[in-house]
Formats: structure tokens, sequence, C-alpha cells
């Protein structure tokens, strides 16, 4: 096994160039039309080689990894001041492994780097171990699989010519400090991956900050106990060259020429490892549109369009550090801000949203919908004791949309709040919109109809039940409400975003969205954005649009569905 010290202070530098852009292939062709000059090196390097008048081609990009504390810290006396086994097998899978198994991988480190690896595991197995040294001294002509470079310009150059760019697939770099500090944020620095230890640590040496307006959350995983250590692993792309602006909910409705300074530059990610790739959280819900479209159940509806159904699913979303925005087609963001801000203040009525130009619940407030269910007295917009009603007053008799309802039934929100901020260990925290005796009243009854929150280690978790999933349309907007839900009231109980879990009933597709969603699962996902929220606010009834600002959202483009009424 490799010492920890190598499983984590390493800088991962990718040789591949421009990802092709079909899903979860690393399909490249290389064009080596030279080859630089580059100090002695062992083996069957060919030596004294110009490039002549050659063109040069472009040098490699790369991916850094690295094991870092809260505070930054890299290590201690030269030396990792922890051992995580799962850490080590992450460095292990990610190195060795290959797309195509006639090639390798190549993995650069300094020279101390390099002497501090127990002799009997030099070099590293199963790569090509690259070392820089500006020693002249340093002599390791006579071992296999191992080559000498004075910098890491140099070693990219080399990597770059032939023969390396044909017999090698991606490049590793191994540490140390001064490496790591000098390529973290880098233009040529394609990603970092880092694994996150979130219990504090003494350490003696630091890199610098990642640049978070450069990069984005591509993957995390949940947090991990491993000898009374808590960590995690997180990677992150760059999506630009630049710091990137702001998109606040105004950009909905700006001008294509004002979108597109909010563009991420780099729009392929498949140059990043299929073991990383696989990992961003929208392929859960696209797996299991897919699987819905290939295996569901044929079902009738009340609708009469016909669906595709799956019963009992979940999808799993961490909200420690990116918003589940999903990226594969457009998702209508000030909608889901507008409509939850909506549910909070308890309103039933679907003028309001019209009103701010939200046409999300036209169709179940029309009149002909609402006669055609019976509520045949009800003045048009009133959509009867739904969500908001069932959250601030349950309990209470409903009369219409303009009724004064303060102090009147329960208030269920609050109880939530309450309970999160003196009794966090309850298990008793939940949320219903689901009453079977109003359900009669209701234009339509809640399909997202139950929450149950948790707390653990400072951070606020929700998971919530949804009897009727349209996975095309309504779930993408579900998934974002109850994300944000939890971070607004994470944020109001001096909590931080942990987890949202989405379990579903009936999950179906329309067959009227076969179609549409066949052509959003040809599209490859883009990091999610990160969610601002205005810190001043902490009471649950004084936010207001403009305190949510999403950060790097940049999706493909709107696909549109109709909605099934």
């Amino acid at each position: 096994m490799i010492p920890a010290l190598f499983s984590n202070n390493i800088l991962i530098v990718s040789i591949l160039g421009r990802p092709s852009p079909l899903l979860g292939t690393l399909r490249n062709t290389f064009s080596c039309r030279y080859f630089r000059g580059v100090p002695n090196m062992a083996g069957d390097i060919p030596g004294n080689l110009s490039n002549g008048s050659a063109k040069h081609d472009p040098p490699r990009s790369f991916e850094v990894v690295v094991a870092a504390t809260r505070e930054l810290g890299i290590g201690k006396n030269g030396k990792l001041p922890w051992r995580l086994p799962s850490d080590m097998k992450f460095f292990k899978d990610l190195t060795l492994t290959t797309l195509d198994p006639a090639k390798k991988n190549a993995v650069i480190m300094g020279r101390k780097t390099w002497e501090s690896i127990p002799t009997e595991n030099r070099p590293l197995p199963g790569r090509l171990n690259v070392v820089l040294t500006r020693s002249g001294s340093f002599d390791i002509a006579t071992v296999e699989n191992v080559v000498i470079c004075s910098s890491m310009n140099s070693a990219l150059d080399l990597l770059a010519s032939s023969p390396y760019c044909f017999s090698t697939e991606k490049v590793f770099v191994i540490g140390g400090g001064q490496i790591l500090r000098d390529a973290l944020n880098a233009p040529g620095c394609d990603a970092i991956h880092l694994t996150d230890i979130e219990t504090s640590i003494e350490c003696d040496t630091f890199i610098p900050p990642i640049d978070f307006s450069v990069f984005q959350p591509w993957c995390s995983s949940l947090p991990s106990i491993e000898s009374n250590i808590r960590y995690s692993f997180v990677t992150y792309v760059r999506v630009r060259g630049q710091s990137m602006e702001s998109q606040t909910l105004d950009n909905d409705q700006v001008t294509n020429g004002d979108l597109c300074k909010n563009k991420i530059e780099i729009q392929q990610f498949s140059f990043l490892s299929k073991l990383i790739f696989d990992r961003h959280e929208e392929y859960t819900y696209l797996r299991l549109v897919e699987d819905i479209i290939s295996h569901g159940t044929v079902k009738n509806d009340r609708t009469g369009t016909g669906t595709l159904s799956k019963f009992g699913c979940q999808m799993r979303f961490n909200l420690r550090r990116s918003f589940p925005l999903l990226t594969t087609k457009r998702v209508f963001w000030r909608g889901v801000v507008e409509e939850l801000l909506w549910f909070i203040s308890g309103s039933t009525n679907a003028k309001v949203l019209q009103e701010k130009g939200i046409h999300i619940w036209d169709g179940n407030g029309s009149r002909d919908y609402l006669d055609s269910v019976g509520l045949v007295h009800r003045e048009e917009g009133d959509l009867g004791p739904i969500y908001g009603f069932q959250w601030r007053h349950f309990g209470a008799e409903y009369i219409d949309m303009h009724a004064d309802y303060t102090g009147k039934g329960f208030d269920q929100l609050a109880d939530v709040i309450n309970k999160i901020k003196n009794n966090p260990d309850d298990r008793r925290i939940i949320l219903s919109a689901w009453n079977p005796s109003d359900l009669n009243k209701m234009a339509l009854p809640p399909c997202h109809m139950f929450a149950q929150f948790y707390v653990d280690n400072g951070e606020l978790s929700c998971q919530m039940y949804q009897r009727s999933a349209d996975m095309g349309l309504g779930v993408p907007f579900n998934i974002a409400s109850y994300a944000l839900l939890t971070c607004i009231i994470a944020q109001v109980c001096d909590l931080i975003p942990g987890e949202f879990i989405h379990v579903i009933g009936d999950a179906h597709v329309y067959r009227t969205h076969v179609r549409p969603l066949h052509e959003q699962l040809q599209k490859q996902p883009k990091p999610f954005p990160i969610l601002k929220i205005n810190p001043e606010k902490k009471d649950i009834d004084s936010f207001v649009s403009s305190d949510f600002t999403l950060v790097g959202y940049d999706p493909h483009q709107k696909i549109e569905m109709k909605m099934a009424v």
C-alpha cells in the first residue's frame, strides 16, 4: 500500500484533450507533432530529440487531488497527520484505473515525495512515475517506469509529446506541498478532488483556498467517520477562466445577450474519470426517468393522458456544497422561489402568483377546472385549503381565499422550527399537507404531502414523501422547492443544510412527455449551482425573493412539456 502521504497530497494532471460529448466516455484523439528536449530520463526514453521548427502542441491540463482540513492544512512534519484507508483506496482506484487497458496513468511527484515512499513501494506500480527535481545528482536512470523532469511545465510538455501522449491516459501529480500551492488554482487546473477533513487536526503545511468564482462542485459524498475523523470526498470542476458573476432571480427575464455573461465557459466534463463523472447527483434523476420509460407499468390516470409508472423510488441530494437545480434542462427558478414563499405565507390564492408572472397554478385554478371537480361555488383562482393553508392553519375551517386565518388552526411550520431549535432529537418533526377532512375542498390534493426533518452534527436534513410524482414536469421543481425549504429552515435555526431525500410513491412519466424526456436524457449534466441566502434573515416569515441568489446556474435550454390537467 502507498503511505497515506501519497493518497492525498496529489495533483492530478489530465493528459486528455478536450472531451467528446458522449456521456460517460473518455474518447480522445491526440496529435503529437513534436517532442521537446527534456532532462535525462530512465528506461527507454529517447534522448537528445529536438522538435526543430515544429509547432508546439498545447500543454496538458491537470486535476488536483488533495486532502485538507477546514483550515486548509495538508500535513505536519512532512507527513499526513491522519490515516484514512478509504482515502487510500480512492487514490489507488483513481490513479490506477484506465479506460483503455493498453494505457497507463502517470503520477508526477517532487523528489522529497519520491524519497518518502518506502523502497519496496517505489515506483508506484502500474503507473508511469515522473519525478520533479532540479538536482543534477539525483540519478534513478536504472529504475523502470520512472522519468525525471526539472519542472511541472517540462513534465506537462513531455507528457504532451510522443510517445507519452499515446501511451499515457491520465497524469496524476502527487505532492508535495509546494507543487500543490502552485497548481491548485493555476489556469491549467481543470478539477480539484478534495478529501475534506472536517475534524480539527494540527498541521504545519497549508494550501491556498479554492477559488470558488472559478470552480463549482461536481459531486460530493456524504460524510464518513474513520479513525474518529469525519471526512467526505468532493470534486470541484473549473467552469470558467475568470471570476463568475452571480445570477439573481431577475435573470429569468433578461435578454439572451445579458445571460451570456453568466454562462460557464466549459461545457463538457467527460474528461473526468468515470469513477467521478458518474457521481453527479443529477444522474440519480436521469436514471430513474430512463428506468421508468424503459420498464414502467402502463397505467391510466385521472387526466386520461396515460402514464408509465414505477412504485417506491428514492433520490438523495447533498445540500452541503451545492444546490440541486437540474441542469439538463432549465428549471424555472424564480417560480420555485415565489411558490415556496407563497406556501410559507399560507396563501391559497393563485392570483397572487399570477400577478408576479407565475402561472404554474393557473390550470388548477381555472373556472373550467374548478367546475370539473365540483367546486362550482369557488371563485376562480381560489385553490382551497392546499399546501400553505395546511402548513400554517391545519384544522382551521376553510372559508375562502380572502378570509383572515390569523391565529386559527395549528401552525405546523412554526412547530417544526420550534422543535428543531429546542428539541432537535425529536422524531416528530413533521410537516404534513395531507388532511383527509379537507381533501374534497382542495382544487388538487397534495402530491408532496409529508416531510420529516432530522438534525445531526449541526446539519438539517429533510425527507419528503410524494404520493404522486410527474417525473418530467413536476419533480425537478419539487426537488428544488424542498431543498430550498430545507436551506431556509436551516438558516432560521442556525444550522447548515445536510441532505434532501425524496421518496416517491407513484413515480410516473406521462406518455406526452416521453419524447421531450428522451431529448433531456441526451444532455450531459453541468455542475449544480451554489445557493446564497441573505444571512441577515432569521424569521421564516421575513424572506422575499431577492434574499436568494444562485451562483453559476447555466443549464441546457428549456424543454417544453405540457402539463396534464
